[in-house]
């Protein structure tokens, strides 16, 4: 799943090394150029819509959506070097994040099928560390290679790597859904006795199955918060990609490859806060959870309390020290300390909603997947006018200001998430 998820998020953000070389051969705008990072982004969170459903179902389960969606992936990234046109780019680059989704979707629910829920901790961690890191690894991988080539470089680079991915899945990846286990074995029974009366229980459920509506209140003040809050870091962590080249290539003056370089400290930091969650899961939370008969949610969001100081404090200092007479490592003490905040928010949420809101948890991780997305993808489009307009200094700083904002709600939460499950008809208040 990591693997997977490392090749998904590597596809957004590679794009962004070639951005040059398309503005130069297609004579398009900046803003146009975003637009393949942003259609990505977009489609990523459209498609769990359509198809995070359909893993819920037992006759297709999880391992068909993961397989197909992944080798027309893999058959589109052929066309994105070849192709000459703009729109065409445009338009492919919206197909693959449309067919990478699952990865994103649907993986977290694929852990929880393998993992038992003291394991669970761990692997969400781990795989939230992959969905974050990765992300970073784009611009770096694909940098070198457009500066040697050319901007169709980065197009086989991700082609080479998703076809790794494919084979792997192909021959390595299990069905982890119990459901649709119990459905195959029930029909090899049934090919076995003859008899047609043996079903297992998913294929009675999914016999009743119906369309309808999703039953949960998307105006729930805690749902709406969470989501708003990670649309918003994830806005802000998409931004970045496109503050990087004005801070780097014209402030410090570094190579087209540079700017990719100066992730690897972002790297450092984010594999330095997953293990020290790691450690607080595993050594300091079950002694705090001791002295509670009943954990609740907000006591769940703890490292969340820290966390959310470290977001406006690293963009202030990213923004303030983005100058040449300052050496440009400093500014990227503040990126590397944004970017942990964010992955320790992300995780944070990500544990909330599920133990809050247990029986909507797939429907709500849809919907917040599309509102992270659909906010990510808007700002990238918006932060280069607003990047241009107020320089590197002050649109980061605006951003800083408006995560200021979410701290008040991330504390609302511990001070009176108690009683917003309390009036919900939906969470879980006990």
């Amino acid at each position: 799943m990591s693997v997977y998820t490392l090749a998904a998020y590597v596809g957004s953000s590679i794009y962004t090394a070639s951005t040059p070389g398309i503005i130069q051969e297609f004579y398009v705008s900046k803003t146009i150029a975003s637009l393949g990072l942003a259609l990505y982004v977009f489609a990523y969170g459209i498609a769990p819509m359509i198809l995070s459903p359909l893993s819920e179902i037992p006759a297709i389960g999880r391992d068909t959506p993961y397989v197909v969606t992944f080798v027309l992936f893999t058959l589109l990234s052929i066309s994105i070097p070849l192709i000459d046109s703009i729109a065409g780019i445009l338009l492919l680059r919206f197909l693959l994040g449309f067919f990478c989704s699952p990865a994103i979707a649907t993986a977290g629910a694929s852990c929880g099928d393998i993992f038992s829920p003291e394991r669970l901790q761990y692997a969400i961690a781990l795989w939230g560390g992959f969905a974050m890191l990765t992300p970073s690894l784009g611009p770096l991988v694909a940098g070198f290679a457009v500066q040697a080539e050319d901007w169709r470089w980065s197009g086989w680079e991700l082609l080479w790597l998703s076809a790794q991915v494919v084979v792997l899945m192909v021959f390595a990846l299990p069905e982890t859904s119990s459901d649709t286990i119990l459905l195959r074995r029930a029909r090899r029974l049934r090919a076995l006795t003859g008899r047609e009366d043996l079903k297992s229980e998913p294929e009675v459920r999914q016999s009743e199955m119906k369309a309808g509506t999703v039953a949960f209140d998307a105006f729930d003040l805690a749902i709406l918060f969470t989501t708003t809050y990670l649309a918003l870091i994830y806005g802000i962590y998409y931004s970045f990609f496109e503050s990087f080249p004005l801070a780097f290539q014209g402030i410090y003056g570094f190579d087209l490859d540079s700017p990719g370089m100066a992730f690897l400290c972002v790297l450092v930091g984010l594999v330095v806060v997953v293990v020290f969650l790691l450690a607080y899961i595993r050594y300091i939370a079950p002694r705090r959870f001791v002295k509670y008969d009943t954990v609740t949610p907000e006591e769940r969001m703890w490292p969340a309390f820290i966390a959310t100081f470290f977001i406006p404090t690293g963009l202030f200092i990213f923004a303030w020290t983005v100058r040449e007479s300052i050496h440009w490592s400093v500014c990227m003490v503040g990126m590397a300390m944004s970017e942990c905040g964010i992955f320790l928010i992300s995780q944070a949420i990500f544990i909330y909603l599920p133990s809050t809101y247990p029986r909507y948890a797939g429907s709500l991780f849809a919907a917040n997947g599309l509102a992270r997305s659909l906010f990510a993808g808007a700002a990238i489009l918006f932060s280069l006018p607003m990047l241009d307009a107020l320089g590197v200094d002050g649109g980061v700083s605006l951003l800083a200001g408006l995560s200021i904002l979410c701290i008040f709600g991330v504390y609302g939460l511990w001070f009176f998430g108690a009683n917003l499950r309390k009036r919900s008809r939906f969470a879980v208040s006990e």
